[in-house]
């Protein structure tokens, strides 16, 4: 199973295009969307190409292979223009390994303030806009970065986990942290 991770669209049409295309070519199975998909918030300026009804439309096109969970700017309105489930706050994902991923926008659970969590499992989570990828305290945090608005002098970025690693990568493919789980 590949995986591939975005978090923070924000309604950028030329952000969620460069995703998609970035899918497309990664082989990943399922894309993970880690909130935050159609609207800008108050506290983050107008993205370049915001047009939400136009992201949503894309998204539905993958929505068979989309997993979603609600960020802090998503809305009950937003979840009408898409056709795949978008309003829970947290999804677990298991891997074939036996761990499992506990996926968060972030903004409710994250590094500091974490579920309940066994050695082993993987917290991902996005709201930062600041990719991570390390262990503390027997789990993995992992945190794509974002596609939209980088943080800390970050490129935007995605996330991908296969064959046990995980990696926070720019879009012209480069490495930008790795952790092994």
């Amino acid at each position: 199973m590949k995986l591939f991770f975005a978090s923070d669209l924000h309604g950028s049409l030329p952000a969620t295009e460069c995703v998609l295309e970035t899918f497309d070519r990664s082989g990943c199975d399922t894309l993970i969307l880690l909130g935050d998909l159609l609207n800008h918030g108050p506290r983050n300026p107008v993205p370049d190409g915001y047009q939400p009804a136009q992201v949503a439309e894309r998204l539905n096109e993958y929505a068979d292979k989309i997993i979603a969970v609600r960020g802090n700017c998503d809305s009950e309105v937003d979840q009408m223009l898409l056709k795949f489930p978008m309003m829970s706050d947290y999804a677990w994902v298991m891997l074939a390994s036996g761990q499992r991923l506990f996926v968060t926008h972030g903004h409710l659970y994250h590094s500091d303030k974490r579920p309940m969590l066994r050695r082993g499992d993987i917290l991902v989570h996005g709201h930062t806009h600041i990719p991570l990828a390390h262990e503390d305290d027997g789990c993995v945090i992992f945190n794509p970065g974002s596609t939209t608005f980088p943080r800390q002098a970050y490129e935007a970025s995605y996330g991908e986990l296969q064959d046990a690693e995980l990696k926070v990568k720019n879009f012209a493919g480069e490495v930008l942290l790795q952790h092994t789980v």
